[in-house]
This record gives C-alpha cells, structure tokens and sequence, in this order.
C-alpha cells in the first residue's frame, strides 16, 4: 500500500521499529522460508526455536515487556505493528518471531516473583515456551466453563483433574498454564484458577493430537490428578478464583494482536491481487481495466483500511490505559472477517492460478479462516459488543 494510505497517519509514530522488523525479515527469515517445503504445513521445531530466540536476542520477540526481564520496553502501539509487518510480509517465518500463543503475557501482570524469574524471564529471552489450557471438549467457546477441577489437598497444596482439548504448542511447550475450577476442603468452590506448571509434571500428559486446515497442530491434554503445590496458582493465594477477571487484559491484547496479523496478511493479499491485475491480460486488456476485477479490489482496499485505522486507535487506548474488552472484540472481528474477504477476492481475481496448491494465496485461503475462530469466534465477539451496548 501506498504512504498515502489514511491508515499511514498511524503508522507513522513507530515506524523505525515496524522498518527494523521488516528488514529482519527479508535478510533473515525470507531465505530460511525459502528451503521449506510449499505444502504450507508448520516450520520444523527447531526452526521455530531459532527464529524465535533470534527475535528475542534483537529485541522483537517479546518487545512490550520490560527491560528488566529481557523485554525493549515498547508500548504496545509498536507491538500490534509489529504483528501488522509479520502478516504482510508473507513469509511463513515471521509469525514465530513474535510472542503469541507460546509467548508470556499472562505471567507479566499477575506472576509471583518467583513464577517471573522460573517462568516468565526464560520466555521473554525465548529460552522457553509456553501453552495455554483452556477450552474444554464440552465448552467451546464458553471457555470458563470449566469441568477441569482443582481440589485443595491436606497439605495446602492442589489436586487437578480433568481434561483440555484444541491447546496449541502443547507438543513443544516448556511450560503450561492451566485454567481450572477451584474446589476447598469442604467442597465449596472457589471460582476458576490459572496454574503454571512444567510439561513434565508427572501425571499430565498428552492425548490426542489435531491438525488443522493449514498444517497448525493442536492437542489434548489430560490431568490425571496432577498435583502442585500452593505456589503454582498465577498471583499466590490472591489468584485463586481471580483467573476470570485477571484474564481480560490478556484475552483483550491477544484479540489486538490476532486483529493486527489478520490486517497485515489482508494487505499482503490485496498487494498481490492488485499486482496480478496489472499483469494479467485477458480480452486484450490488463483484467484490471475490467469493472468486476476493481470492485474486488477497491473493496478490499477500503475495507483493510477501516480494520488497520481501528486496530491502531485500539492500541493506542491500551498505551493510554484503556484496555475495554469490547474495543478488542471490535478491532478482532472487523479485521478476521475482513482478511476472509479479502484473500477470497484475490484468490478470485487470480482465477485457478491463485487456487493451486503451493501457491501464497491457497495456503492463506486455508490459513486466514481460523483467524474468525481464535481468541474468540466472531459470534462471541459480536456478543462482547452486544453487551457493552445494554443489549444482553
């Protein structure tokens, strides 16, 4: 897109960073994707661990965290753009240079001193990984209602029991966090709890094992009364039943973070449905010329800017110390839905070209449709938003 794009106004204030980014990518990472293979599956583990302490060493990996714990100390204004650049790039690669699903938010705002210095500072430095269990196989997107039970034990410590399905890295993690129903010793609950545990606890382990459309793995895990001790709750004893309401903000940056890609992986599409247009000749005329081709692509272009301009001014309220949840739940499901559409016109302006396997538009057709379902689907986005406005 061009700098007079109105999102480009925006753009403007961290435009070193998000330049240093891209810059890293093209000398970098471009080369590296280049030995992969074009069946559009997951980078091999130990790509994904390189790319992702190379990142961290520079300073992008986990870059709104503080310095103090290996962090640059960005707002986080600068991150969403970071995420914006690693979607438009159109490398494979680039997503995993930047902290996301097995990256440290939760432990940043509510980790214990000693969960910060086992836990966290190894996954800013990207020594570590993480996983998040959450969803239940019976729950879906109601994701706190929790069945997994954590049972207080005669030594002040936990008991767990249960099982998590859909978690992502799970396979690769270091550590994971687990959301569960707190239960004391009399029976009464004590509201859902966010755990942190090593992947080689004994009795947790994993079941079965999902592929998604475009090669993402996901996993059971299984809770076979896996016992911790008191310390593992996120926050100390102040945590117990606390995960629900200490789970916003995250749950909200992440949504920012997803809308960032989303925008940058539609702009790439678009990019390269508009430098189709101007190449592909049918009928005597560049197929641009052609009303139907622009009203694909003009469409899309008005559309990617609303979602960016949204996005960025969400961000910027989080920098300013608003985080209000239906912001998040706003900026996510215009940009989801809108890189959906926006890489389905592409992929039709290039015809069968653009549907062939191996082709950049074939994997982000299969890639782009999970983005309308993580971090929440757009239906429970749209009743976060229903909510704020008095209608539920």
């Amino acid at each position: 897109m061009s700098a007079t794009t109105p999102s480009s106004v925006l753009e403007t204030e961290h435009r070193e960073i998000a330049d240093a980014f891209t810059a890293f990518v093209r000398r970098e990472l471009v080369p590296l994707a280049a030995e992969l293979p074009e069946n559009g599956d997951m980078p091999p583990a130990d790509l994904r661990t390189y790319v992702r302490r190379r990142s961290a060493k520079l300073g992008f990996y986990a870059g709104d965290h503080p310095e103090e714990l290996g962090g640059s100390g960005m707002p986080f204004s600068a991150v969403v753009l970071l995420h914006h650049a690693a979607g438009r790039s159109g490398c494979p690669l680039a997503p995993y240079a930047l902290a996301g699903s097995d990256g440290p938010s939760p432990l940043l705002r509510q980790g214990t001193e000693k969960q910060i210095e086992q836990y966290l500072k190894p996954l800013v430095r990207g020594e570590a990984t993480r996983c998040l269990a959450l969803t239940e196989p019976n729950a879906g997107s109601d994701a706190f209602h929790l069945t997994t039970t954590a049972a207080r034990d005669a030594d002040g410590g936990w008991v767990l029991s249960g099982r998590k399905t859909f978690v992502s890295n799970a396979g690769h993690a270091d550590f994971v966090i687990v959301v569960a129903r707190a239960v004391d010793a009399d029976g009464g609950e004590g509201g859902p709890t966010a755990f942190v545990m090593g992947m080689d606890q004994p009795r947790l382990r994993i079941g079965q094992r999902y592929q998604g459309m475009s090669g993402e793995e996901l996993y059971e895990l299984v809770l076979d009364e896996v016992r911790l001790p008191a310390d593992a709750v996120i926050g100390g004893e102040a945590g117990v039943g606390a995960a629900l309401g200490n789970g916003i903000d995250s749950l909200s940056r992440g949504r920012l973070v997803v809308a960032a890609m989303c925008n940058g992986i539609a702009e790439h599409a678009l990019d390269l449905g508009v430098e189709y247009a101007r190449e592909r000749r049918a009928f005597g005329e560049r197929i641009g010329a052609y009303q139907h081709v622009q009203e694909h692509l003009v469409s899309s272009r008005a559309e990617v800017e609303a979602a960016k301009l949204l996005t960025l001014a969400c961000a910027r309220l989080v920098d300013e110390g608003v985080e209000a949840p239906e912001n998040a739940a706003l900026a996510k499901l215009t940009s989801s839905e809108t890189a959906v559409r926006v890489v389905d016109r592409s992929l039709q302006v290039h015809g069968a070209t653009g549907w062939v396997r191996g082709h950049p538009l074939e994997f982000l057709y299969r890639y782009v449709r999970m983005m309308t379902i993580i971090e929440g689907t757009s239906e429970i986005q749209k009743v976060i938003v229903a909510r704020a406005m008095g209608l539920g």
